[in-house]
């Protein structure tokens, strides 16, 4: 998880990261968005209100960290949400989280290659 919000913050550095409500909303809307992270601890309402944007728009998401974590990953106040909008940090950001979530799935592919 450091690992990924450490990413994180290096994507707000180089000016690829939008968060909160209103700036996620747009980003998804003018199809800037590569991924959009919504946190585990977002209202049921804000996480019904992303999921639905970023499949209407086929923009991926991931559930993940506290609004306190991502806040803290970009220098802000707590954020139920954050646009990550350059496809390189998205991807690798994406992959981080996925062999968080589920670490023992990449053990088995590289057994098997």
């Amino acid at each position: 998880m450091k690992r990924g919000l450490s990413l994180l913050g290096f994507a707000q550095k180089a000016g690829k990261v939008v968060s909160g409500q209103i700036g996620c909303e747009r980003a998804i809307k003018k199809k800037r968005a590569q991924l959009v992270l919504i946190a585990g601890d977002a209202t049921p309402n804000t996480r019904e209100l992303f999921v639905g944007l970023c499949c209407r728009h086929a923009v991926p998401y991931r559930i993940w960290g506290r609004k306190e974590d991502l806040g803290r990953a970009i220098g802000k106040t707590p954020r139920a949400a954050v646009a990550i909008l350059d496809r390189q940090f998205a991807s690798r950001l994406q992959s981080l989280i996925d062999d968080f979530n589920n670490p023992g799935e990449r053990l088995e592919e590289d057994l098997w290659r």
